[in-house]
């Protein structure tokens, strides 16, 4: 049994504001941990667990929204809405893998980093320079994917349920009136 209506609301109105958060937010924790190690050692274990409920929070909002589906009229506005929020999990997934990946990897060379504290470097090996580089450009890439889709969503989101609910014109209903 899943609950599917809230305070009168459909839940589904009321779980995207989770994603709607989470998603940028997790983005943008993803691209600077992988961009500044410091910054993802600072995070630590918070940068897979935000992005982890990120994951969780698609599945749960695309799932109350194919209930409130069946319960509006369909048009193409609400198809394309359903449409567009069927493609978001795969980016919240990426998003979940690379903050894994950085919190791993910046933790695994944080160890390292100091067992080995005693020698001297002479500069961050080329195949730890690529991996870097490599993580930025996905991070950068999956963020931004991630981040665009959202919009595009929410935007069809709220044009399907706008599109033929409000007035350009002020209501004369006496809305406002000192009557």
């Amino acid at each position: 049994m899943s609950i599917t209506v809230v305070n009168g609301l459909p839940v589904h109105v009321l779980v995207v504001h989770f994603v709607i958060v989470l998603v940028p937010l997790s983005a943008l924790a993803v691209v600077v941990a992988a961009i500044w190690p410091s910054a993802a050692r600072r995070m630590g274990i918070a940068l897979p667990l935000l992005a982890f409920v990120t994951l969780a929070s698609v599945p749960v909002a695309t799932n109350a929204g194919e209930w409130l589906e069946e319960h509006v009229d369909s048009d193409a506005l609400v198809r394309r809405h359903a449409e567009l929020g069927d493609g978001l999990l795969p980016w919240a997934a990426g998003l979940f893998v690379l903050a894994t990946a950085v919190w791993w990897t910046t933790r695994r060379s944080a160890s390292v980093e100091g067992a080995h504290s005693e020698r001297t470097r002479a500069g961050t090996p080329r195949s730890a320079l690529v991996v870097r580089v490599a993580a930025v450009v996905l991070s950068v890439v999956v963020a931004a994917g991630a981040v665009v889709d959202v919009y595009r969503i929410g935007d069809s989101g709220a044009k399907a349920a706008w599109h033929d609910g409000f007035s350009k014109t002020a209501d004369s209903g006496g809305h406002g009136d000192n009557d």
